[in-house]
């Protein structure tokens, strides 16, 4: 466990330690979804981006699930870790891995079976249908290892390890750039495999990948690995899977929130013409990389407090809350105040020059880019909330901020403000946000959350 302890050592140089690899990792993941667009988009034709669009809109809502079990179980690791009781996280370890395979072998089954069917529910176009069958159904067959490796990722940043993560999925990333080009064209003897070569480059990986990192983690002895003698931990423990439920799909859910509140806006914006629709494309696409310290951010103090509070430390857990906001503050800042000096060049990556919606994404990040620095302080508090195995209130901080403030806002005030309410919306639900985070994180009573006192000892 050595070099793994979050419990000791400087807390701000900890936690950028751990930032950089997830922010990494985030950053890899968004670059290898816009170079596999690329590939399919310039050189397969919009019926089969479509198709991919629509099939990896599945895969996404079925991976917020996912998320939320994986997320939990990294949460019971850090704790476990952080009270030294090894034995007890092997028991989450063992028990969750048992659950993750069933789970993602019943999705690829139930996947491969029903594909078809779910893209018709999606109103998949019928020039795309073919293509998005084939591709979902390969997606499908990956699920496994594509879970697996997000599961074993959060086990591994629970116990304080997020450096092998993004050493692998830079693996993943590199093997699956090469390969796409190789299966879908079809170079010399190779088959063109299409779209359904983008599916088979993305599984070739992504199992490979997780394949490599077991055999690493079993080389070098990982504390977390389970070894001849250790077999007893790997059954369904019936306290541990009812944690990993009844904790991990609110944290799922949350995903769905935000995808379901910007599917709404989305809808708003669309009735502003084309070029509206274009701008806040652009926008998001910009947003999208604003956001990932965030995210980065929170996970690693998510990953600090659940050891922390393992350990009984409570002061380093407010201490890791507020060292996270600061390094949101500092990161995110950075990248806005990048963007709004270079607010045109930016956007000008995802719009021609001369486009019409150029002028109106330009206006949108001047009224809602800095929001994104008070959404990122919403993030690390609900992030140390969730350390302890809170999850309602962090559910209901996201879904006031959105549903019950951002959302009627745009609605509420488009008719009189125009396409102004849709990017003020975007302040006002963060403002609500912080208000309510904070509200939350100084009187809620996420502190006597007893998450492993829940799951006993044997």
């Amino acid at each position: 466990m050595k070099g793994l302890d979050l419990t000791q050592g400087p807390i701000v140089r900890t936690l950028i330690a751990f930032t950089l690899p997830t922010l990494g990792s985030n950053v890899l993941q968004s670059l290898n979804a816009s170079v596999n667009a690329i590939w399919v988009g310039h050189f397969l034709g919009e019926a089969p981006l479509t198709a991919a669009t629509n099939a990896n809109m599945v895969l996404f809502l079925l991976m917020a699930a996912v998320f939320g079990v994986a997320m939990a179980t990294g949460i019971m690791v850090g704790q476990s870790v952080g009270a030294r009781d090894l034995t007890q996280a092997k028991r989450v370890v063992g028990s969750s891995a048992v659950f993750m395979v069933i789970l993602s072998v019943a999705t690829a089954l139930f996947g491969a079976l029903t594909a078809e069917p779910i893209l018709r529910l999606m109103s998949t176009p019928a020039d795309a249908m073919p293509y998005a069958v084939s591709y979902l159904r390969i997606v499908f067959i990956a699920t496994p290892a594509m879970f697996f490796y997000i599961y074993a990722a959060m086990v591994l940043r629970g116990g304080g390890d997020a450096r092998t993560p993004f050493i692998f999925m830079f693996v993943s990333v590199g093997l699956d750039i090469a390969l796409n080009p190789l299966l879908i064209f079809g170079p010399g003897p190779l088959p063109a495999l299409g779209i359904r070569g983008a599916g088979l480059a993305m599984l070739i990986s992504q199992t490979t990948t997780l394949l490599a990192m077991l055999v690493l983690l079993y080389r070098r002895k990982h504390f977390l690995t389970i070894h001849r003698g250790e077999w007893h931990f790997l059954r369904m423990d019936p306290a541990i899977l009812k944690v990993l439920v009844l904790r991990g799909l609110p944290m799922g859910l949350q995903m769905l929130i935000v995808s379901s509140s910007m599917l709404t806006v989305l809808g708003l914006i669309n009735a502003y013409g084309t070029d509206t629709a274009a701008a806040f494309g652009a926008a998001v696409q910009v947003w999208t990389y604003v956001q990932m310290p965030v995210f980065a951010v929170g996970a690693a103090v998510t990953a600090m407090a659940a050891q922390n509070i393992g350990a009984g430390r409570w002061e380093r857990v407010s201490q890791a809350t507020w060292a996270g906001v600061g390094i949101n503050f500092a990161m995110t800042g950075l990248l806005v105040a990048i963007v709004w000096i270079f607010n045109r060049h930016a956007l000008a990556l995802f719009l021609p020059e001369g486009s019409a919606a150029l002028p109106i994404a330009e206006h949108a990040n001047v009224i809602a880019l800095w929001s994104f620095l008070l959404f990122g302080v919403t993030i690390v508090l609900i992030s140390t909330v969730r350390a302890t195995g809170a999850v309602m209130g962090p559910l209901l901080v996201i879904f006031g901020s959105l549903w019950l403030a951002r959302i009627p806002f745009a609605y509420g005030l488009a008719p009189r403000w125009g396409e102004d309410a849709i990017w003020w919306s975007f302040p006002v639900g963060s403002i609500a946000g912080v208000v309510l985070g904070g509200l939350y994180y100084r009187f809620g009573g996420w502190r006597k959350v007893q998450l492993m006192r829940s799951v006993g000892a044997q």
